[in-house]
């Protein structure tokens, strides 16, 4: 089987009932992200799964306790019921918040990809148009209230050029035969998923294409370009 990049997974989730739980998490809670050199602006960190249960991100970096849920979890029911759904080992789950104009640089997360055991899960649970995430030099158009899965030992990065926060639920799971039946249900779409993406969020697209048509500066216009190109190629099926 050849290694997969990215793919859309068929996973349940009740999104309104976690934005909202997202609204009422302490805002103290949230912290720096640890790996300051690999961002710019703000991006911050709330576990709800980690190395002893506990919620101190450089105490997390230095533990080797096994993953268990921190005391979050119990205020995120609706998460609780998410991650009790993934019928596989949870390694770590928290909530990743990426403040506007704040930027990610490109990075890998050695050997964390599908095949190799470990599979990197992005619940998006509130973004805007304007999110950037590539990886491999491709854009995803990650959306509310999907369930993607991206290959992290490939170069990504993320640019948020939105007006507001983008948070996201990322969780590792340990590959099994659960996992890997779901993952089997969408790779047989994998030829198809850039059409259907595309075709799937057309309104949201040309909303999207309009915004940065409006801002007349050449990157946008390229962009804008790019992406009535793919809407076009995947309306005629090409």
């Amino acid at each position: 089987m050849s290694i997969i990049k990215s793919a859309i997974l068929n996973i349940p989730v009740d999104i309104k009932s976690i934005q909202k739980e997202v609204t009422i998490l302490q805002a103290e809670l949230w912290q720096p992200h640890l790996n300051k050199w690999d961002y710019e602006g703000g991006w911050d960190v709330l576990s709800l799964r980690s190395p002893g249960g506990g919620l101190n991100t450089l105490a997390e970096a230095l533990n080797n306790e096994p993953y268990a849920n921190t005391l979050l979890l119990k205020q995120c029911p609706s998460v609780r019921l998410l991650l009790d759904s993934l019928q596989c080992e949870k390694l770590s789950a928290r909530f990743l918040n990426l403040h506007a104009g704040a930027v990610i640089k490109e990075h890998t997360d050695k050997e964390l990809y599908f095949e190799k055991g470990e599979a990197r899960l992005h619940f998006p649970i509130v973004t805007n148009p304007f999110v950037e995430f590539y990886l491999d030099n491709e854009r995803l158009p990650m959306q509310e209230g999907e369930c993607w899965y991206i290959n992290a030992n490939l170069p990504h990065r993320l640019a948020n050029n939105g007006s507001n926060n983008r948070i996201h639920l990322v969780v590792d799971c340990m590959v099994n035969d659960w996992l890997q039946e779901v993952f089997r249900n969408c790779i047989t779409k994998t030829e198809l998923m850039e059409r259907d993406i595309v075709l799937r969020n057309k309104n949201t697209t040309i909303q999207i294409i309009n915004e940065l048509r409006m801002r007349a500066d050449s990157t946008s216009v390229q962009l804008a370009n790019e992406l009535e190109r793919q809407l076009n190629e995947a309306e005629g099926g090409g």
